[in-house]
């Protein structure tokens, strides 16, 4: 590599301050801790540049119940690992001698922070990657990457890299094919993919209007209703299923926080609620789910705080979209617990179940009680020589995985990507769960790596090569701390280009590290 080569990219790394890694990990999430304490374990210089300010993804967002145990199958037996020994730590800071599923936001903080403390791993907080996104990567020859740049021209250099950021920016930008939104059932052979001829599964069970004056078209929809065609059946399209904040409440005075009304309160967002309510439907309330009388409160239901179809801009956004986005969550989403707090046109008893209820005093402290983050459920995944498919989640006759590196234990989840008019009325389209066919499947290590022709040094930990109704089973937290980790042993062995990593030797160290790999080694998995 020559200094012109350098130079080419925009960034003269002979004349900036820089620091050189082993293994350069970009994204804060849970795979991105997992990722970079597995190679510091491993004995390399590993470096997490984080755009967040705080590191272990949603988990320390809100979202404190992991999906374990949770439902009529227990899939604890496909946690070990780095993921298991976070959720041990979890239970040591409750006194408990076991795993804990269930916690409070800023535990699940404490934990990820020991973790690379003790693990001497040096985290970059608030480093985004420079925009426009290919201009943050410096190559060296033959697809390898030599370096990536933030936005206040820090240079990262490093031997390896892991993008485990949920958006794919690293991946986006060094220019590995990626995608965002539904493929085509034709694409892959699927029958879930798309879009949904029919969606029973988390629907109005009422009737709702959709018109601001009931009836008549002419007049608009009302809010959270996109006014689009439903479009054919089984075909793609770039829609990501809805964000939403999974909120930490509480009714504990000492450590309520009242819920006032924003400042751009306009009741009329919500008038999709009033309609439901009227009609009969059932509108949904925080409950005590997580320790200390705190909830996890998310959104999956018909109508809820999920705003189908609003988030569209976001994957493939720049920065300043992004944040748009998020503030126009959070404003949304502000007013709508001010709103079934208060609204005359809800019944009285579901406006004193709600006022009940209030931000955490001791969560969130530097954003007034929200969280930092929207749930981003998914938004780029990686397109390689190998895709996770529909086919890969069946419980019968899924394809043979002999290079796997974490188990996926849980049914294709994808939640309603828009809010439309069919038949007159509003309905919800896009969601995928469960059904009889599925069952847990190995990830393989093939899904972790981009095609040779574009980059030999890069390996993807959050946004593996799979399917839009695939990546709906991946999008655990605890599987993301597994593929973290898969992704850290990986590159901490990686000699050359991560494609040649030889599998039996990454398989052993991830054994007797004590992750699950595959299916077929484990009791009571048999795929």
């Amino acid at each position: 590599m020559t200094k012109a080569t350098i130079l080419l990219a925009g960034v003269n790394l002979f004349g900036a301050a820089r620091t050189v890694q082993d293994v350069v990990v970009y994204g804060g999430t849970a795979a991105g801790v997992t990722a970079a304490v597995q190679a510091a374990r491993m004995g390399k210089k590993v470096a997490l540049v984080a755009p967040e300010k705080h590191v272990g993804g949603i988990s320390v967002e809100g979202l404190g119940g992991s999906d374990i145990d949770n439902h009529d199958f227990r899939n604890s037996i496909a946690v070990g690992g780095l993921a298991l020994e976070f959720y041990t730590r979890v239970g040591q800071k409750y006194g408990k001698p076991k795993p804990v599923w269930r916690f409070e936001p800023h535990v699940a903080e404490a934990v990820f922070e020991d973790m690379l403390e003790q693990n001497h791993v040096p985290v970059f907080r608030a480093r985004r990657l420079k925009e426009p996104l290919p201009s943050a990567v410096v190559w060296d020859e033959g697809k390898r990457l030599k370096a990536i740049v933030t936005e206040s021209g820090e240079v990262f250099e490093g031997r390896q890299f892991i993008d485990a950021s949920i958006e794919g920016d690293l991946l986006f930008a060094a220019g590995v094919e990626t995608v965002i939104g539904r493929e085509s059932n034709s694409k892959y052979g699927e029958k879930m993919n798309g879009i949904r001829a029919v969606n029973d599964y988390r629907q109005f069970p009422v009737r709702v209007d959709p018109y601001k004056v009931p009836g008549v078209a002419s007049s608009g929809l009302i809010a959270t209703i996109q006014d689009e065609e439903f479009g054919v059946p089984g075909s793609g399209d770039a829609r990501v299923q809805g964000y939403c904040f999974r909120l930490c409440l509480t009714r504990r005075p000492e450590n309520r926080l009242a819920i006032s009304q924003p400042a751009h309160y306009d009741p009329a967002q919500y008038e999709i609620y009033r309609r439901y309510a009227k009609a009969g439907g059932h509108l949904f309330a925080p409950q005590e789910n997580v320790p200390n009388g705190k909830t996890d409160l998310g959104s999956w239901h018909d109508l809820s705080a999920n705003l189908y179809g609003m988030n569209s801009a976001y994957p493939g956004g720049s920065y300043a979209v992004r944040a748009q986005v998020y503030q126009q969550h959070l404003e949304f989403t502000w007013g709508l617990l001010y709103f079934l707090a208060h609204d005359a046109g809800l019944p009285e008893s579901v406006r004193a179940a709600w006022r009940a209820w209030g931000l955490c005093k001791d969560e969130f402290t530097d954003n007034g009680g929200w969280p930092r983050q929207i749930y981003v459920r998914d938004a780029r995944r990686m397109v390689s020589d190998y895709v996770l498919t529909e086919a890969h989640t069946r419980r019968v006759n899924a394809p043979l995985v002999e290079d796997g590196v974490a188990v996926a234990y849980w049914p294709p989840d994808v939640h309603h990507v828009r809010r439309i008019v069919k038949d007159g009325a509003a309905y919800n389209e896009g969601f995928v769960f469960g059904g009889q066919e599925w069952g847990p499947f190995s990830i393989p290590y093939r899904a972790l790596t981009p095609r040779r022709r574009e980059a030999v040094n890069l390996l993807a930990a959050a946004c593996p090569s799979s399917s839009h109704v695939a990546y709906g089973a991946v999008r655990l937290e605890w599987t993301f701390m597994a593929l973290g980790q898969a992704a850290g042993v990986a590159a901490a062995l990686a000699d050359g280009a991560v494609q040649d990593v030889p599998y039996p030797r990454l398989r052993r160290v991830l054994v007797e590290a004590g992750a699950v790999v595959s299916v077929q080694g484990v009791t009571g998995l048999a795929h």
